[in-house]
């Protein structure tokens, strides 16, 4: 089994990201115990598809991922975001969640890393994770993202309730 440990975000605004890799499932969590959601996605063939959080309290992932670029949907068809990345020579760079209001991607991969960008030099969040040896850089960044859209999510909600 490999491992995939590390954070997406700063110190005191961010999210860990914990999951293990059998070949075929990467399960994990991404948050804490409390403040946070399950992992579970399934990467075969070129397809990933699976679930961050619960039956109601979380969003589908589902799309082509290879290892030359990936096309994903987070979330349901008309409440989600549209993830599209190239990846060439460890540089991953892309969108997330369309042209006009979403985030550009600015992602490294390594022999055991995927470190960089989502967002701008103010909005955005930082990248930072190990990856164990076996588990597919292209997964890894696409774990980054599941949990980069969480930690979006959870930061809005909460920004929408504390202005009410």
């Amino acid at each position: 089994m490999s491992e995939l440990r590390g954070r997406i975000g700063g110190v005191t605004s961010g999210y860990d990201l914990r999951a293990s890799w059998n070949g075929e499932r990467l399960q994990g969590r991404i948050g804490g115990v409390y403040q946070g959601k399950d992992l579970d996605l399934t990467y075969a063939g070129g397809q990933l598809s699976g679930r961050v959080g619960g039956r109601v309290g979380g969003f589908d992932v589902r799309g082509a991922l290879t290892p030359a670029s990936a096309a994903l949907r987070l979330g349901g068809q008309f409440m989600g975001d549209d993830l599209n990345l190239t990846f060439s020579q460890g540089e991953v760079g892309g969108r997330f969640s369309g042209r006009w209001s979403g985030k550009d991607v600015s992602l490294q991969t390594g022999p055991a890393s995927v470190t960089g960008r989502i967002g701008g030099a103010y909005d955005g969040k930082d990248v930072r994770l190990e990856v164990g040896q076996g588990l597919p850089p292209e997964l890894a960044v696409a774990a980054a993202l599941c949990a980069y859209k969480q930690l979006e999510d959870d930061q809005s909600a909460a920004a929408a309730s504390s202005s009410s």
